[in-house]
């Protein structure tokens, strides 16, 4: 029983890294037109697609964790 709520606690957190690694993302998004005028838009679009792949993987990996779960 233990470990089931370490588990879900542990998805719960993967969940909600994910999550603000995203409001980062949109931070830098938020920034993006001023790297169009200074030339450094394509540091920025890389840092957006790092980010926006980081979140998502978190994310993934915290929903399979939290459906292992429940299955057993």
């Amino acid at each position: 029983m233990a470990e089931r709520l370490e588990k879900r606690e542990s998805s719960s957190s993967l969940l909600f890294i994910g999550l603000a690694v995203w409001v980062a993302d949109l931070l830098v998004v938020f920034f993006l037109p001023s790297a169009f005028k200074v030339g450094r838009h394509e540091l920025f679009i890389s840092i957006i697609a790092v980010l926006a792949v980081l979140g998502l993987i978190l994310m993934v990996v915290g929903f399979s964790v939290r459906r292992n779960t429940t299955e057993e």
